[in-house]
């Protein structure tokens, strides 16, 4: 029962075309029962034989819950007219999620220890030390 796929039936809501970020967004209600959730991937499979959309990286799906008692998940879907308006309006981290923005390197920990690095340098030399530390990590 693992291996194979149930049905899983995609419902939308609050359709809205939203002309000035060239895009359809809405809420989408996915029932689901006998399995603990449905995967990113097939959903835009899925969405994307909906709404004809041949391109998956136009299509993205964030926010999902699944209801408590399980078999049934709601979220949001954004479906960008092109890859242009999809990097100009997405945030950074869901154009890394989509595969078309590189993710970032480092932990959260080296990242805070880089912050307070650079609280320690005052001044005129800041902006030098920021520089050599840049020369440095390439």
């Amino acid at each position: 029962m693992a291996g194979e796929k149930l049905p899983v039936q995609i419902r939308t809501r609050k359709f809205i075309r939203n002309a000035l970020l060239a895009r359809r967004q809405f809420v989408v209600d996915i029932i689901h029962p006998g399995r603990a959730n449905v995967s990113k991937t097939e959903l835009q499979e899925k969405i994307g034989q909906l709404f004809k959309v041949s391109e998956s990286n136009l299509i993205y799906l964030f926010g999902f819950r699944t209801v408590f008692g399980g078999g049934r998940s709601t979220g949001f879907a954004l479906i960008y007219d092109n890859l242009e308006s999809a990097k100009k309006f997405e945030p950074k981290y869901r154009l890394a999620r989509n595969g078309l923005e590189k993710k970032r390197e480092g932990s959260r920990k080296q990242i805070k220890e880089k912050k307070n690095r650079g609280k320690k340098v005052w001044g005129v030399g800041r902006r030098i030390a920021r520089h050599k530390a840049k020369k440095n990590a390439d």
